[in-house]
């Protein structure tokens, strides 16, 4: 059995709900939609779905009242999934999802409807392509959701045995070798090389770039830190980790005035992140902007506060000339 797999479910719902919302916005309302509607919603109750779906489907384009809505897309949600009719469930949630986001019923529904459309994905793609490496790939990431290293090991290993250009996966292995409980410098090394293997297979793989910069800014290479952080972020325009990385390890330089752009991107993209604001602040000062700095540990110390007390902080230029 396969883990069920909601997020790219929830994400092609909203990626395809304002399209939705501006079809519906276009068609005139006819006169019996309502009664239209309420029939389909008497069918469904007594357990006709193949006949209230038109109606339901119907209503749910042209309807004007709120509460009759949120009644029928709920009922052509459950209509549609009981049978089996998925891409009129998905019409049905992204109606819902764009009509009504935080009602609590839809929530509910929606959670239920994508774990279920995900683990049927996940039984048919076992049955079909159960050799497959997407089928393998999927039974690793359950193991490592366990806590099963080993196991999940193994399925990345075979995978590259069969596919060794299938991308994503020197990666994944690499990941799940620094995962592991106190990785030796060895172990290190070798994850390094499975990123190195996947930047060759794919060198858009951010992630892979960003943990080369973490692997070189732990062994103090200053220098492969910033170019590899500065890959990162060239190639993931909204990956703050990899710009707070930058500017961490521009500031370890003594390049403070060169860190400012990319700390004051990383407190843009991750305005939570105590480490973000307290780099910042310490450019700030070493650039002589001290008033900034001052804003910058305020806002730092709050976020400690707010988080509950002590909160880890990313080593940096800066810490080291205050101790």
């Amino acid at each position: 059995m396969f883990p069920p797999r909601c997020a790219a479910f929830a994400t092609l719902l909203f990626l395809i709900a304002p399209a939705f919302s501006g079809a519906q916005a276009s068609k005139p309302v006819p006169p019996d939609t309502t009664a239209l509607a309420q029939k389909g919603i008497t069918l469904a109750k007594e357990g006709h779905c193949s006949e209230a779906l038109p109606p339901l489907r119907r209503g749910m384009r042209q309807l004007t009242d709120k509460d009759l809505k949120r009644t029928v897309g709920l009922t052509g949600e459950r209509c549609a999934m009981a049978l089996g009719e998925f891409g009129a469930a998905l019409d049905f949630l992204q109606f819902l999802a764009h009509e009504f986001p935080h009602d609590p019923d839809v929530l509910y529904t929606e959670v239920h409807a994508f774990s279920d459309l995900s683990t049927l994905s996940s039984q048919e793609l076992a049955r079909t392509a159960h050799s497959s490496p997407q089928a393998h790939k999927l039974l690793a990431e359950t193991y490592e959701s366990q806590g099963k290293w080993e196991d999940a090991e193994k399925e990345y290993r075979h995978i590259v045995e069969q596919n060794p250009d299938f991308p994503g996966i020197h990666f994944r292995l690499g990941r799940l070798m620094l995962s592991k409980p106190n990785p030796t410098p060895d172990i290190a090394e070798a994850a390094k090389h499975e990123f190195e293997k996947e930047l060759a297979i794919d060198p858009s793989n951010a992630g892979a770039e960003y943990v080369l910069g973490e692997l070189a800014r732990q062994s103090q290479q200053w220098d492969q830190a910033v170019a590899h952080f500065s890959r990162a972020t060239k190639l993931d325009a909204h990956f703050g980790e990899a710009f707070l990385g930058l500017g961490v390890s521009l500031m370890s330089l003594k390049r403070y005035s060169d860190a400012l752009v990319p700390l004051e991107t990383a407190v843009r993209l991750e305005p939570g992140s105590p480490d973000a604001h307290y780099n910042l602040a310490t450019a700030y000062t070493r650039s002589g902007r001290k008033q900034d700095g001052e804003k910058e540990f305020a806002i730092h110390q709050k976020l400690i506060g707010t988080q509950g007390g002590a909160v880890e902080q990313t080593q940096s230029a800066g810490q080291a000339e205050q101790k």
